[in-house]
């Protein structure tokens, strides 16, 4: 789809390939969605979407990608990948950005169906994610918020290098909801990669990134939060579940 360069976005690992949905991959995620995503008890999302009937849940799946893709700019954009394994939609993984080529930062969301999880999975898709990031983007930071009590997925947040960047607070089903913030830089990622990854077809995409015209985009002083991305980590925008049921 030359009018659409992102459709052409692939990203491989030995387990996993992280693609551009299709049209039959939506209904795959929507449906793998509906079937399940963590135990009823504790939910990982801000924005909740889990919670419903499925039919409800497998609405929210599809009106989800297309409106990032609806509401795509250089400048705020969301990136929906699905995750497949031997053939099957097992997941998703979205990275977003504000104002990427000023800042160099990505947030990072995930989740598999609940049947996919405990397999090594979540481990590919995520460092397929980062690689896309760092190699493919230029990314100089990527961040991940994460509710306490979701210990797998802090775990997988530890494993890849991710350090503590600070606290958010949402309301989730009526209640507080703590999570962590982790920020992982690219040194840190370089110094950690162990799954190898293999990107293709996003070379025809980088302009809708903002991230044609920099391969170095300026990075932020250490320690610091750009405005644009203190606003996403709240729950603002492009973000509504920056958290994560992948593992």
């Amino acid at each position: 789809m030359h009018n659409w360069p992102l459709t052409g976005i692939t990203v491989r690992t030995p387990l996993v390939e992280l693609r551009h949905p299709t049209p039959q991959d939506l209904d795959a995620l929507a449906d793998l969605g509906a079937e399940g995503v963590h135990t009823p008890g504790f939910m990982p999302f801000f924005s909740q979407w889990t919670d419903g009937d499925p039919a409800t849940v497998a609405r929210r799946v599809l009106q989800r990608h297309w409106r990032a893709m609806a509401d795509w700019s250089a400048d705020d954009w969301t990136l929906y990948l699905v995750v497949v394994h031997e053939g099957e939609v097992v997941g998703s993984q979205s990275l977003g950005a504000r104002d990427f080529a000023v800042t160099g930062e990505v947030l990072l969301t995930s989740w598999l169906g609940l049947r996919h999880q405990g397999l090594g999975l979540g481990g590919h898709a995520r460092a397929a994610s980062l690689e896309l990031a760092f190699t493919g983007l230029g990314a100089q930071d990527a961040f991940s918020v994460v509710r306490r009590g979701n210990t797998a997925s802090q775990a997988v947040c530890r494993k890849f290098g991710f350090t503590h960047d600070g606290t958010q607070i949402n309301a989730v089903r009526g209640e507080r909801a703590v999570s962590d913030r982790y920020r992982l830089t690219r040194a840190a990622w370089a110094a950690a990669r162990t799954v190898p990854a293999e990107i293709a077809g996003l070379e025809p995409a980088l302009d809708l990134f903002g991230a044609a015209s920099t391969s170095r985009p300026v990075q932020a002083p250490s320690g610091s939060v750009s405005p644009a991305l203190a606003a996403t980590l709240s729950g603002v925008r492009y973000a509504p579940e920056p958290d994560h049921a992948d593992v």
